[in-house]
């Protein structure tokens, strides 16, 4: 092989300069840059070799001369084989013959049908800074003068120098796209995990025929119907089906139609063009779109309008639905969740609800009890929430009072388990002890309620003297039933200390027999 021509070497790096500065896309000006390279300087095989320094994986990005399926089989760690060698020690090596090279793992099972006692391999490495970030490497035909190869490693330095940059953006936008998906990964674990049946809370008997039927829907693709009252956690069991499913990986997208204006209720759902209508100002993809070959939640559904109604049931029947604007038919196949907290079949009968929709819909139906069903529920939802809102807000809550207790079991929780949430939230905010009260309880669980009595109503005087005996039944738990420990952590003696348990009917005899527990 005669020695390279430096006018052909001048006009290949002229072609390469062009291609890189044609394009702000850097995979494909790398592409380019790699068919230049084979077309003008007769390379049989000539590839971009990239380091993840998050990983210390060599990868593949690009090649020209090789399959897609080559290029992905062409990954090395630093240090392992050819390749792996130049990106460690950031100097080149030349192979005058593939053939016997025992460094030479050819990862990439190209060269298994050609004669390598015909082909020489230079690989170099591309340098940013001080940093070795990759390697280009070339196949090319067994020269016949011997500076020919040193020519070669010269002439590929200078290419390697005039790509170092696209490499480093490329190579900084993978360890990114890596980390992202990582991130994505652990997320998707952790929201699987979270929202598994296993771990919603509540184990009488009502929540477990959810949990069953939850656990027996998710694997299946069946529009469910989820029924219940406001704050019962509809939502919640629409993400246990989702994150049990083959579709965890897919996106859940919630859509509450309650809250949305009657009037955007199909842009929200389906999208819209640009200039459909007053205000759209640029084209937008809707839930249905967004939720792709996931899950879509529908809350209050008994809240959508007639109209709206026609397009979902045509969505549930062939997946087919047009933004608003557009007569370009597109097609879903997300899996449909829908819930309410009204009566389907009073709406239906009144004319609000398309039966079509009602059926289409109701293939599954899941009903969530409400709280006051479920009261044995109540203690460990509790414990849950006060772990829950302590550590979130940093504060420190060792138990819930007895007369606290009592006011909440009494309550019939109109608002189901939100307004339990809510309830303790306030309280652990509101905790200066460690020990939430019946005074860091809300107004509505201190007045009568149906089914239940209040441990704090009537006049001031009655309100005082509950909360002082529930101040004193605190303290001789904590103390185990000690009276003189007991007055320290109320700050009063323990004469008037005595004085006060005789007035509430109280003996420290008994708060002994219990452990102080």
């Amino acid at each position: 092989m005669p020695r390279m021509p430096e006018l052909h070497a001048l006009h290949a790096l002229h072609a390469l300069s062009v291609a890189l500065a044609r394009t702000d896309d850097m995979r494909s000006a790398l592409q380019r840059v790699l068919g230049k390279l084979s077309e003008d300087m007769g390379y049989s095989i000539a590839s971009i070799t990239i380091l993840n320094r998050r990983t210390g994986e060599i990868f593949m990005n690009d090649a020209f001369g090789l399959s897609p399926e080559s290029v992905a089989k062409g990954r090395y760690r630093l240090g392992e084989g050819v390749v792996g060698r130049v990106i460690a020690t950031g100097e080149a090596v030349v192979i005058p013959r593939i053939a016997g090279e025992q460094n030479f793992l050819d990862r990439t099972e190209s060269r298994r049908d050609v004669d390598t006692n015909d082909i020489s391999y230079v690989s170099v490495p591309i340098i940013a800074g001080k940093e070795t970030i990759g390697a280009l490497s070339v196949d090319l035909p067994l020269p016949e003068e011997q500076g020919t190869l040193q020519n070669t490693v010269m002439f590929l330095a200078v290419v390697a120098s005039v790509i170092a940059q696209a490499v480093q953006l490329h190579q900084s936008s993978h360890e990114e796209n890596l980390l992202l998906m990582e991130r994505n990964r652990l997320l998707e674990e952790r929201l699987r995990d979270r929202f598994h049946a296993s771990n919603m809370i509540g184990n009488a008997k009502a929540m477990r025929e959810v949990y069953m039927m939850v656990e027996k829907v998710a694997p299946t693709h069946a529009t469910v119907l989820i029924l219940g009252e406001s704050g019962v956690g509809k939502e919640l069991v629409a993400e246990a089906i989702h994150y049990a499913s083959n579709r965890a990986d897919k996106p859940f997208i919630a859509c509450n139609i309650a809250a949305l204006p009657e009037s955007i209720i199909e842009s929200e759902l389906f999208g819209h063009e640009k200039g459909a209508f007053t205000g759209a100002a640029v084209s937008r993809a809707g839930r249905f779109e967004t939720a792709g070959d996931g899950s879509i939640f529908l809350d209050e559904i008994g809240e959508l309008s007639m109209q709206a109604q026609v397009k979902l049931l045509r969505v549930l029947q062939n997946g087919a639905f047009e933004r608003v604007g557009s007569s370009k038919t597109l097609r879903n196949q997300a899996r449909v969740i829908a819930a309410t907290n009204k009566d389907l079949s009073q709406l239906i009968a009144e004319g609000r609800f398309r039966e079509d929709l009602y059926y289409r819909l109701n293939v599954v139906s899941i009903t969530v009890p409400p709280l006051r069903e479920r009261k044995t529920d109540i203690p460990v939802l509790v414990d849950h929430f006060i772990e829950k809102y302590a550590e979130l807000n940093g504060i420190q809550v060792n138990r819930i009072s007895t007369p606290a207790i009592d006011m909440i079991m009494s309550y019939h929780w109109p608002g189901n388990v939100r307004e339990l949430e809510n309830c303790i939230e306030r309280a652990v905010i509101l905790s200066e002890d460690g020990v939430i009260h019946g005074y860091h309880l809300p107004p509505t669980l201190q007045v009568p309620s149906p089914g239940g009595s209040a441990a704090l109503r009537g006049s001031m005087p009655t309100r005082l003297d509950a909360i002082e005996r529930e101040m004193i039944v605190d303290a001789l738990k904590g103390s185990g039933g000690n009276m003189g420990v007991a007055a320290k952590l109320l700050g009063i003696s323990e004469r008037v200390l005595g004085l006060r348990m005789r007035k509430h009917d109280l003996s420290f005899q008994q708060f002994r027999r219990s452990g102080g527990s």
